[in-house]
C-alpha cells in the first residue's frame, strides 16, 4: 500500500478520492494537472496500492469544468499538435475514471461544456441544481468532441437526441438534464458540492465489494444476451453472498442492526 501525497488537484478524504477537475486559476477550464494526477491516483486505486471506497469529481469555482484552455488552443503554435496532446491527457484520464470499479460522484455546479460534459456523462451519479446548465461547446468553435461524449451520450439519452443535442450545441439546463438521464438528481444550488460530497461518504462506507459487483455487471449489459446477463447476476450473487460483505449484509438484517461494511 502506498503513502497518498495529496497534489491539490487530487485529495484523499473520509475515504474518497476527491479530484478538482477545474479551478477559478484559468477561468474553470478543464486542468492538465487533475488528468494527469487523477489517472495516476485512479491507475493505483484499480492496482490496490490506494484505498478509496468513492471517487469524486468537483470544480472549486463557478463552474463544475467550463471546458478546455481555448486561450491556449489559439497560443499553441501548432494548434492541431497542441490540442491532440491534450486530448490524449485528458483521455488516459478517462481510461481510468472509466475503469474505475468503485462509485464515481460529480458535483455539477454552474457551467458543464465541453470536457466538463464529458466528464459528466462519465459519473455514476451526478448532482446538479436547478442553475446549472451543460452543453456541448465543440461545435461552436468549430472543434469535434472529445473525452467519450459521442460514446456515453448516444447511450445515456439515445442516438436521436445526441445527434440534436451535439450538432445544435444544445444547452441544457438542470431539470431537463434530469429528464434526460445525465444529471442523476437536482439539489439547492448552494449544496451541490456539498451534498455530492456527502453521498460519495455515504458509498464509500458502504458495501464496496458489492458496488464493484454492480459496475461489473452494468458494464458488461451492453454486450451481453438477456440469457447472458442472467448468468452473470447468478454467478454474481452467489459469490456476493458467500463473501464477507454479503455474510455481514444478510446477518445484520436477520440480527436487526445495522451492518458494518468496513
Amino acid at each position: 500500500m502506498t503513502t497518498f501525497e495529496s497534489t491539490g488537484t487530487v485529495d484523499l478524504v473520509d475515504g474518497v478520492l476527491q479530484i478538482t477537475v477545474a479551478t477559478d486559476a484559468a477561468g474553470t477550464s478543464l486542468s492538465g494537472a487533475a488528468m494527469v494526477d487523477g489517472a495516476h491516483a485512479l491507475q493505483a486505486l484499480d492496482a490496490g496500492e490506494l484505498t478509496a471506497g468513492a471517487v469524486l469529481l468537483i470544480g472549486s469555482g463557478a463552474n463544475f469544468c467550463a471546458g478546455g484552455n481555448v486561450r491556449a488552443f489559439a497560443a499553441a503554435p501548432d494548434r492541431g499538435t497542441y490540442v491532440r496532446g491534450v486530448a490524449d491527457e485528458f483521455h488516459r484520464f478517462v481510461i481510468e475514471l472509466a475503469a474505475c470499479t468503485v462509485p464515481v460522484v460529480a458535483g455539477v455546479q454552474g457551467w458543464a461544456a465541453g470536457a466538463g460534459m464529458s466528464l459528466v456523462c462519465h459519473a455514476d451519479v451526478a448532482i446538479g441544481g436547478r442553475s446549472t446548465k451543460l452543453r456541448p461547446a465543440y461545435s461552436g468553435i468549430g472543434l469535434t468532441p472529445d473525452g467519450g461524449l459521442t460514446w456515453t451520450l448516444p447511450r445515456i439519452v439515445g442516438p436521436a437526441r445526441a445527434r440534436d443535442i451535439l450538432l445544435s450545441d444544445s444547452v441544457l439546463h438542470g431539470e431537463e438534464a434530469v429528464r434526460l438521464g445525465i444529471l442523476s438528481r437536482l439539489v439547492g444550488d448552494d449544496i451541490i458540492v456539498s451534498e455530492a460530497q456527502r453521498l460519495a461518504r455515504t458509498l464509500a462506507a458502504g458495501p464496496t465489494v458489492a458496488f464493484e459487483g454492480v459496475k461489473a455487471l452494468l458494464q458488461k449489459s451492453d454486450a451481453y444476451s438477456l440469457a447472458e446477463q442472467l448468468d452473470a447476476e447468478a454467478a454474481s450473487i452467489a459469490a456476493a453472498a458467500d463473501g464477507p460483505t454479503g455474510r455481514e449484509g444478510v446477518d445484520a438484517f436477520v440480527e436487526k442492526r445495522r451492518p458494518d461494511f468496513s
